[in-house]
């Protein structure tokens, strides 16, 4: 029983790996998003004359039709900003629950991804980037409080 008493209680940074889990969902949520929109939704530019086309319209006198296959260039790119974004959210809280000891190199990995984020996913509809800095700076202030259990002694008078 004295073994027991001698254990000292883990102590894991719950909150920050929640806040963390959720804005990299949030942050990958966003550069789906994101790609629907720039790429457009399957079946989209199926529509014919009404569909949409680029470089016609508001958007061929606004950009002089040569903005737009420009900016269409870059978006797969910003995609994959987005998505290794969220991936890296995600796998710093996950790995920041599982090695807390590490925390301030899994907070500064949460941290710098959701910064990134606003790149490929809009900040993961910019609840992924509040999210993300919350969990990040959380994991950097963190320190493990585990400490020994101690248990009191109560001795009770034996005189009746």
């Amino acid at each position: 029983m004295e073994w027991l008493n001698s254990m000292s209680v883990p102590s894991k940074p719950v909150a920050a790996f929640a806040l963390s889990l959720v804005a990299g969902v949030f942050i990958l949520l966003g550069s789906v998003v994101m790609s629907m929109f720039a790429l457009g939704f399957p079946g989209m530019m199926m529509g014919g004359t009404e569909g949409m086309q680029v470089g016609t319209g508001m958007t061929g006198s606004m950009m002089g039709g040569m903005m737009v296959p420009w900016m269409l260039g870059s978006v797969p790119v910003l995609v994959a900003f987005g998505i290794a974004s969220g991936i890296m959210v995600i796998l710093g809280a996950v790995m920041l629950y599982t090695r807390s000891a590490e925390n301030h190199l899994w907070g500064a990995i949460i941290l710098a991804f959701s910064l990134v984020s606003i790149l490929g996913s809009m900040g993961g509809l910019l609840v992924g980037l509040v999210l993300g800095m919350l969990g990040g700076i959380l994991a950097l202030t963190w320190t493990d409080t585990g400490k020994p259990i101690q248990q009191t002694g109560i001795t009770l008078p034996t005189s009746a």
